[in-house]
């Protein structure tokens, strides 16, 4: 994926609080100044994916992060050659076993959100919806953290961060 394909993605995105819009205008500029923005090597600070999956009755997947042991969206590092979309079903298959879906419209860009991420890192996550069947079998990889689960809303805000609460409110708003 080219920068120039990135940031007119990330022109089309339009932020639902000033929290994020601090968010995208950092990613923008980052994604315009890194040498690399999609690889992980090349620089400390570079582009993300994460998944918002939405089961048909509304709740949401989450995961406790192996590393951080915070209940977050799947998500993490792009692969050579692969879009942060792509990622983001890739990241969900190997943290929670489910293979999710975008829209039959396409990635949708759903929140961008900077954090800093395991050793230093800082992450441009970009988060997308993704739809799942909450009747399958949640099976994470080897390695992964085991702790997986639908959650509705009041639990979903009881254990996520103010980030990823707002991920979650920008999914059901444009699943309704």
């Amino acid at each position: 994926m080219s920068r120039e394909r990135l940031l007119d993605h990330l022109a089309d995105h339009v932020p639902a609080d000033p929290v994020e819009a601090r968010s995208l205008a950092r990613t923008r500029a980052l994604v315009a100044w890194l040498s690399a923005p999609l690889d992980e090597h090349a620089d400390p600070t570079h582009v993300t994916g994460s998944a918002i999956v939405l089961a048909s009755d509304g709740r949401v997947l989450l995961h406790r992060h192996k590393r951080l042991g915070r209940w977050l969206q799947p998500g993490g590092h792009l692969d050579p050659g692969e879009t942060p979309w792509e990622a983001a079903v890739r990241e969900t298959v190997e943290e929670t076993g489910l293979v999710a879906r975008h829209p039959d419209t396409g990635p949708f860009l759903l929140h961008v959100d900077v954090h800093e991420g395991p050793r230093g890192h800082v992450h441009l996550d970009l988060r997308y919806l993704l739809h799942g069947d909450a009747e399958v079998a949640l099976r994470p990889a080897a390695g992964e953290s085991p702790d997986v689960g639908w959650w509705d809303t009041d639990e979903a805000a009881r254990v996520s961060d103010a980030s990823t609460l707002a991920a979650i409110g920008a999914a059901r708003t444009v699943s309704r």
